[in-house]
């Protein structure tokens, strides 16, 4: 870790405003308890999907999960009841001699099988578990900062890795154990940046945090032409500075305050070296492709303690 320099206490970044860090801690429950109603949906668990706000609900997103594999939703798996979610329960209703009322009642939920049960909640989740609760789970993580990869209602080891780093995240117990108290942990809003930023580079972002697809983007997507100057979102010390294979390509992570991490990725040159301390405005690196990438474009996340946020809510 790159030494702080003096400044480091009094200021995260350029006009940084104070921050209160609040970490749940909380006691980990590893029995199982007895099955209950989905608090996200009610007593029946898929019934009142069809009378959901659109507000990115776990529950919806199980289904949307559900209804993707078997090819009847294309869209991205956001949560949001809309009308592509609401037109794939409808042809999936006819599709096996139902009412078709778009309603997500018991007989729907019964001819989805494994993917329509159980509920959030019903039971303790852990590695090698599958059902409509562990796809409901995984957007959760996903949305609080500790994606998985496909959400795909299994949970595998990637998911299982997901989870005990939220677990560790949250204060709890990292046994694996998706429990009471690790779903009301999860449920919590997501975390937002104790920091303010300057945007790395000019123009608008394209794409945005969030799902994409079947999977969760985790930062801002700024699309520049190949060359062009990036630049330090904050005051920090650069912690890594290099080729990331994982698919980030040239990679640069820098340190703040407060337990705060911007990343940089896809880049063509890096211009700054490991325990380098920057302020808001250094250039850092040019824009290129590196990775996996399809165009030339900025990648920008910012992580707290680990977890990756919107970097909307500290820009």
């Amino acid at each position: 870790m790159a030494r702080r320099p003096s400044w480091w206490a009094a200021s995260g970044v350029a006009g940084a405003c104070p921050a209160v860090l609040i970490t749940a801690i909380a006691v980990s429950v590893t029995a199982a308890s007895p099955a209950r109603a989905d608090p996200e949906i009610g007593s029946d668990p898929l019934a009142a999907i069809a009378r959901a706000p659109s507000s990115g609900r776990p529950a919806v997103a199980a289904l949307q999960v559900a209804l993707r594999a078997r090819g009847l939703y294309s869209a991205t798996v956001d949560g949001i009841r809309g009308p592509l979610t609401r037109e794939g329960v409808r042809r999936f209703q006819a599709r096996r001699g139902l009412a078709v009322d778009g309603i997500v009642g018991p007989r729907t939920r019964a001819a989805l099988g494994w993917r329509g049960r159980p509920g959030l909640g019903a039971r303790v989740i852990r590695a090698g578990a599958r059902g409509w609760d562990v796809a409901a789970l995984q957007f959760l993580l996903a949305t609080r900062g500790f994606a998985s990869g496909a959400f795909d209602g299994r949970l595998g080891p990637r998911g299982d890795t997901a989870l005990r780093r939220f677990q560790a995240w949250a204060g709890l117990g990292a046994d694996g154990l998706a429990g009471p108290a690790t779903i009301a942990a999860v449920r919590r809003p997501p975390a937002r940046s104790p920091l303010r930023f300057l945007a790395p580079i000019g123009g608008a972002a394209t794409d945005g945090f969030g799902p994409r697809g079947n999977a969760m983007h985790t930062g801002l997507d700024y699309p520049a032409a190949a060359g062009t100057g990036v630049v330090a979102a904050g005051r920090g010390c650069v912690q890594s500075a290099g080729y990331d294979a994982g698919g980030y390509g040239n990679l640069i992570v820098i340190e703040h305050r407060a337990g705060m991490t911007s990343w940089y990725a896809h880049l063509a040159r890096i211009t700054v070296r490991p325990g380098r301390c920057v302020v808001a405005g250094t250039p850092i690196g040019t824009v290129g492709a590196t990775g996996n990438a399809t165009g030339p474009h900025l990648h920008f996340e910012l992580r707290l303690r680990g977890a990756a946020i919107d970097p909307l809510t500290g820009l």
